[in-house]
This record gives C-alpha cells, structure tokens and sequence, in this order.
C-alpha cells in the first residue's frame, strides 16, 4: 500500500526518446555556423596543429579554447531561455 503511495507521487513522463532534443545543443550547432564564432574555432584548431607537430613545446591552447568556448556560450545565452519550457 505504501508503495503505491510513494508512484503516485511521482510524476510519470510520457515522451520518445526521440522527442527530447536538448535546445542547448542546437542552439550550440546554429551559433557555431556564425562568422565570428567559426573563426575562433579555425584559430583553435590551428593551434592545436601547431602544438601537436611539435615534439617539446610550452605553448598551450588554453586561450584559444576559453576565447571560443566563451564566445560560444556567449551566442548561445541570448536566447537559451526563450527554448525553455
């Protein structure tokens, strides 16, 4: 008895699997085809090239990664919340 007490308290979601796309994520794909956003990238990757032919280097992409991925979140955050329910 106790047990149907504690189901009925918890709400039960009635969805595919396929009808659960995360806004986040295709909010994060349209702002990547941006001029701007996809020029960060291209310096990220560029970078990543250069610091991966060499055998000893200090050089890092850190800056490279943070610029786009906060300019990313940036584009992103205008209208994240306007896609949730």
């Amino acid at each position: 008895m106790a047990l149907n007490f504690f189901k009925s308290l918890i709400p039960k979601v009635n969805a595919q699997e396929e009808d659960l796309i995360d806004p986040q994520t295709v909010l994060r794909e349209k702002c990547q085809q941006e001029h701007h956003t996809a020029n960060l990238y291209k310096r990220y990757q560029e970078c990543n090239s250069r610091v991966n032919s060499k055998s000893k280097t200090a050089e890092t992409c850190v800056e490279e990664l943070f610029d786009y991925l906060h300019h990313l979140d940036h584009c992103v955050s205008k209208t994240l919340m306007n896609h949730l329910k």
